[in-house]
């Protein structure tokens, strides 16, 4: 059974990273559209702004919290996320809550262990607040899929993108749902290791295949390292679907290995579109939300290495 403490912990966590990843995708698809599609622009938005709450709110209750592990992996912000914020609402004329960073950045990591009946309170009426709003921006999400495969709507955002950021908003609601169910999820086995690395292996190879999309043709450099990168993650997924437990130690070093080397690619990709240094279609902040997601896949990574030994 999930302690109280643990109920917080991994709750709060979760939003950190992946509240602040659902209001992204909503300024994503906001700005991929074309004026025709104003209604569902301004869905988009609002969908923005109430993640955007939830994070805040998230944000008020870390306060305090032994969270260091997840402030220092790099999965809820970097270094660049605030220029990348100011750089995309000055590119798309969007509003970004930048202050949000700044509250992130300013976060104080302590020993905070109340476990109160309030603050139980407070984190399951955040739970309930993202499973509404996650099944929300995922209807939002499949109608515009949906218009997309029948030649009926425009976006500049690819359909494997959408289905990509589908699948996110899933596993997001399905992490709340387990903790609401008293499971821990982070709590690894052989089986729960395999699943987690194939999700994120396929959402890594997908991000290469995206960057690559994106890049001017003429970054024939760039573009060829996010190609070999596609195909050695195409590789790891054939691996991992087909490892004993014996070999998952082994494929899972492989995996972080690889990770790790996609995480040092797509930093030096942000700081490059940031200072105006690569050609590319990329929003500043695009580059550094899949940079957040490689360092998230990361910890995740060490912690399953951790039970493997």
């Amino acid at each position: 059974m999930l302690s109280r403490q643990r109920y917080i912990t991994l709750s709060l966590e979760l939003h950190l990273f992946f509240a602040r990843i659902m209001k992204e995708h909503s300024i994503f698809l906001e700005a991929g559209f074309t004026p025709k599609n104003s209604k569902l622009s301004k869905e988009a938005d609002e969908y923005k702004i109430q993640f955007e709450k939830l994070l805040l709110d998230t944000i008020k209750i870390s306060e305090g919290r032994n969270i260091e592990a997840v402030l220092n992996s790099g999965e809820v912000f970097t270094k660049y996320t605030l220029n990348a914020e100011k750089k995309t609402q000055y590119y798309t004329g969007i509003n970004i809550n930048s202050k949000l960073t700044l509250m992130e950045q300013e976060l104080k990591c302590k020993d905070k262990n109340d476990t109160d009946n309030k603050t139980v309170k407070c984190v399951k009426q955040l739970n309930n607040r993202g499973i509404k709003l996650i099944d929300g921006l995922i209807d939002l999400k499949r109608r515009i899929l949906d218009g997309m495969l029948c030649c009926e709507l425009f976006t500049v955002n690819y359909p494997l993108l959408i289905e990509h950021i589908i699948r996110e908003a899933k596993l997001y609601c399905s992490y709340i749902k387990l903790l609401e169910n008293g499971e821990d999820i982070e709590d690894y086995n052989n089986s729960s290791i395999r699943k987690t690395e194939l999700f994120w292996d396929e959402i890594m190879m997908e991000h290469t295949l995206f960057i690559r999309g994106l890049l001017d043709p003429s970054e024939n450099k760039l573009i060829d390292t996010s190609d070999k990168f596609a195909d050695d993650y195409n590789e790891l997924i054939k691996k991992t679907s087909n490892m004993t437990d014996m070999k998952m130690s082994s494929i899972t070093n492989e995996t972080l290995i690889e990770t790790t080397k996609l995480k040092e690619f797509k930093e030096a990709g942000v700081g490059g579109i940031i200072d105006c240094k690569i050609k590319s279609i990329i929003l500043p902040l695009l580059a550094d939300h899949v940079l957040r997601e490689a360092n998230h896949y990361i910890r995740l990574l060490n912690n399953c290495k951790k039970l493997l030994v």
